[in-house]
């Protein structure tokens, strides 16, 4: 199979835009498995536990049926989507591939997908932000989720004399404000947030869209999916970019502050806006940890939903595939998944296998979370340029830029791209 980056691609980083309608056909007449062969690849090749579970899966199914034999390739994820890229305009596709979820309405609109047959009672169980759709259509399913929230100690917040928030009372906007300035008053730590400025790409618009959205606004209208023009750049979201640029001109957050809440984790910074991921490292380096929801700007608290989601690709040996996602599907994968990474997992039923994710385990508040203030990033194959997009210039409203012009210029590049491509199907 050719390795190498055919073309680059006109997305965000963590995201791919394929090859659109036009070439479709070179992804359905041939590629896939034949004999009972089923190729399975992921972008896990840098998570050895995530690995781990997805080789137990496979080994298990071999041994349950005599019909098929499904063999994994996993790739380093900084090179995945580009060798999905390349695979999909040679016709080369496996049968059975991860995609990270916001991009599943591009990759289905470009045809290198197909819509999943798999019985409504096992993918019912799921939370709805790890099921990937486009156009009414079911095309992927997550194991896990994740969530991001308030990484604060609770030593430093009754110190500073702050209140606790809860779900039933998340702090309000304007009190927020005042956290930050409280939790930095004497002069302990330099910075009251880490916001993991550093970490570009896909972090952008899935951790801080979901406080422009809280504060009223959004990447695309939701109701056509034909412009970002009124919300992007509309009077809600010039009131979060003028808030957000403010917590760094003001000093309240570092401009560069290292991938993985570093600042906080070093005790630079008094809380941080960070995903279940690190909880556990967290909760190692402090015995007093608390997660705590994220602040209502108005609109209700938001956070990022969607993660890496298995899929079927067009020319795969379609009920192979599907009946392997009924046996990797069980809760017990579910479960082992969460277990080995540390992920939220993607049914209830799994969560109570679990160690910490159960009724009662120490990080029971992300599922709740999740569950209460997920946001998927918006499901249209043009998703792919609005992370781009977004991505260049809210960083330009963290350094600094002015905030008006900053996403006057991303709506004009976002709905430029939509209508190069005719709506993407809308």
């Amino acid at each position: 199979m050719q390795r190498r980056n055919i073309m680059k691609l006109a997305a965000a980083a963590g995201g791919a835009s394929l090859a659109g309608p036009a070439l479709a056909a070179c992804t359905t007449t041939s590629g896939g498995s034949s004999d009972g062969e089923l190729v399975l690849w992921s972008q896990a090749a840098g998570s050895p536990n995530e690995v781990a579970v997805t080789e137990d899966i496979i080994k298990d199914f071999n041994g349950s049926q005599d019909t098929y034999k499904a063999t994994f390739e996993p790739f380093p994820q900084e090179v995945y989507n580009d060798t999905v890229n390349a695979a999909s305009l040679s016709g080369d596709l496996p049968d059975l591939l991860t995609v990270d979820g916001p991009n599943v309405p591009n990759w289905a609109w470009a045809g290198h997908l197909r819509p999943l047959d798999v019985p409504a009672e096992i993918t019912d169980k799921f939370l709805p932000s790890v099921l990937g759709k486009f156009q009414g259509e079911l095309y992927s399913v997550g194991h896990w989720e994740a969530a991001c929230s308030i990484f604060a100690r609770q030593s430093v917040l009754e110190a500073a004399g702050v209140r606790i928030p809860t779900m039933e009372q998340p702090w309000t906007r304007e009190e927020f404000d005042d956290v930050l300035q409280q939790v930095v008053a004497d002069g302990t730590y330099k910075w009251a947030i880490d916001f993991s400025t550093a970490d570009t790409g896909e972090w952008y618009p899935y951790a801080y869209s979901p406080f422009l959205q809280s504060f009223g606004g959004d990447l695309i209208n939701r109701d056509t999916y034909l412009s970002a023009d009124g919300v992007l750049n509309g009077a809600e979201a010039l009131a979060w970019g003028t808030w957000f640029q403010g917590l760094f001109t003001s000093g309240l957050c570092n401009v560069e502050s290292p991938v993985g809440a570093e600042d906080f984790m070093q005790g630079k910074a008094a809380m941080a806006f960070h995903g279940n991921w690190g909880a556990l490292s967290a909760m190692d380096l402090y015995d007093d940890m608390l997660f705590l929801p994220p602040p209502d700007f108005g609109n209700g608290p938001k956070i990022g939903g969607g993660s890496w989601q298995w899929a079927v690709t067009s020319t795969a040996d379609a009920a192979g595939a599907n009946s392997w996602l009924e046996t990797a599907l069980s809760d017990e994968y579910v479960a082992e998944f969460a277990n080995q990474t540390g992920q939220i997992p993607a049914t209830d039923a799994a969560a109570e296998l679990t160690e910490h994710y159960g009724s009662d385990g120490d990080l029971r508040m992300l599922v709740d979370y999740s569950k209460a203030y997920a946001v998927l990033r918006p499901e249209t194959p043009a998703y792919t340029v609005i992370a781009s997009v977004f991505s260049q210039y809210a960083g330009n409203i963290v350094h600094g830029g002015d905030v008006q012009e900053a996403l006057d210029a991303a709506v004009s590049e976002i709905d430029a791209d939509i209508e190069a491509n005719s709506g993407y199907g809308f």
